[in-house]
């Protein structure tokens, strides 16, 4: 056993915490902002430019795969940055993510589309969405050992909360830029964008990804290395290979870990991608939904992520207080409720469906926040890395990876009512709930041990 890393000359005995907030902070939001452009890019554009037209709704459905098929590669990121952040450092891999996914999103908006090279501009998107994906599988769980081995004591689950903030606030640059561009760009019809933003007005939002990168690496680069890590180097922990590791001796931890963030995974991308495409769909359309312009209804979901960002700040110091595991046994039951309750929220007419945002982006916050301590803290230093990462990433294929896909499917055969969409989120909630019952509270664990 043994690694590579060694303090620089000079360096910092500790990160300032200042330090430590914006580094997990503005990484997060970054990787959340190229993905959520993607996300949009996927509802609003890839349908019209990357795949064959006739069918919108097929179109629709192999877009949000392509979507999806970056969740199976989160994994393999996690695997692959977790190994360099076991072994090397936390910093080393964490500017490698910031890169990786960088460089993939500048790239999908320099792409051709169907029109000029077929077949090649799909494969071309999936081969970069699945680098996006890569990316991402190690840049969450950096950014959360950032926050959780260097808080204070009795504040890891706040200090665990900042790098979930990049969730909310990158969903509000990526949806903003995007809504600024439309403005300027402004379709006469409703359910599709204009001839230039779809010429090249939708490559802005990927392009300007690049000044956000420079300015994650510039914080990163400053970084020095936490305590954990550098006692894990001093004793002797460091595992030849951490994937094999954490499977023989942390096996449980994996699933329960998964499960725990099911729920988590589920209502994440049904309010922000699925709820996108039923909020646009015309009632009269053959598939019918709520029938908003895109301006309104983004402007409608950005008020509802403004309470994402909130309840993800609230939920720091609840679950220090009362625990990680009784917090989210609380807030699991109350998704299950709101996933039975979306029809007759949303018959409200326009505030009920202001309602039905509020709410689910609420308790996405509250759901979300923990996770950022809960994951590391199932897994002693040596494999945290690794394990914290593979289970974030492994959930995001239960949940993440085929929720919208599941959901435009339970859409068609609800014949356009969201019912079964929110029974499926109920259903996932019941298994994040099952497994909360099942683990222990891990709020007074040692996060240097």
């Amino acid at each position: 056993m043994s690694s590579s890393f060694a303090a620089p000359a000079g360096a910092a005995v500790a990160n300032p915490r200042s330090r430590v907030i914006l580094a997990s902070l503005i990484g997060t939001t970054i990787e959340f902002y190229d993905f959520y452009v993607y996300a949009t890019a996927a509802v609003l554009v890839f349908p019209h430019l990357f795949f064959p037209s006739g069918n919108d709704t097929t179109a629709l459905l192999a877009s949000f795969a392509v979507f999806g098929a970056a969740m199976v590669a989160r994994p393999l990121g996690a695997i692959f940055f977790g190994h360099l952040g076991d072994r090397r450092g936390r910093k080393v891999t964490l500017v490698g993510a910031l890169l990786t996914m960088g460089i993939a999103t500048f790239l999908i908006g320099a792409l051709p589309t169907y029109e000029q090279v077929g077949w090649l501009a799909p494969a071309l998107l999936v081969i970069l969405r699945l680098a996006q994906g890569f990316a991402l599988g190690g840049e969450w769980s950096g950014a959360a050992l950032v926050a959780t081995e260097n808080a204070p004591a009795g504040k890891r689950a706040l200090f665990g909360t900042f790098p979930q903030l990049g969730a909310p606030l990158g969903f509000i640059l990526a949806n903003g830029l995007f809504l600024l561009i439309a403005a300027g760009l402004p379709s006469s019809d409703p359910s599709r964008p204009s001839d230039a933003f779809l010429q090249w007005g939708w490559r802005i939002p990927f392009l300007f990804s690049v000044v956000m990168v420079v300015v994650g690496l510039w914080v990163r680069l400053n970084l020095v290395e936490s305590e954990a890590f550098k006692k894990t180097v001093r004793t002797g922990k460091v595992h030849s290979v951490p994937l094999f590791s954490v499977f023989r001796t942390h096996a449980r931890q994996l699933v329960l870990g998964t499960f725990y963030m099911l729920a988590t995974y589920v209502l994440f991308y049904l309010m922000t991608t699925f709820s996108l495409s039923y909020g646009r769909a015309a009632a009269t359309a053959k598939l019918p939904g709520l029938g908003y312009d895109y301006t309104t209804f983004v402007l409608m979901m950005i008020i509802g992520v403004v309470f994402f960002g909130i309840f993800t700040m609230l939920s720091g110091p609840w679950a220090d207080r009362w625990g990680r595991r009784r917090t989210l046994i609380c807030v699991t039951s109350a998704i299950i409720v709101f996933g039975l309750a979306w029809v007759p929220i949303l018959a409200s007419g326009p505030v009920g469906v202001m309602a039905w945002l509020i709410v689910g982006f609420s308790l996405m916050g509250m759901t979300f926040g923990p996770m950022g301590a809960l994951l590391p803290e199932l897994f002693p230093a040596s494999v945290r890395y690794t394990g914290s990462g593979i289970a974030y990433n492994v959930s995001s294929i239960l949940g993440a990876a085929v929720a919208p896909f599941i959901a435009v499917a339970l859409w068609a055969w609800g014949g356009g009512s969201p019912f079964w969409v929110g029974v499926y989120l109920s259903a996932m909630a019941v298994l994040t709930l099952i497994a909360l019952l099942l683990g222990t509270e891990t709020r007074d664990v040692d996060i240097d041990a």
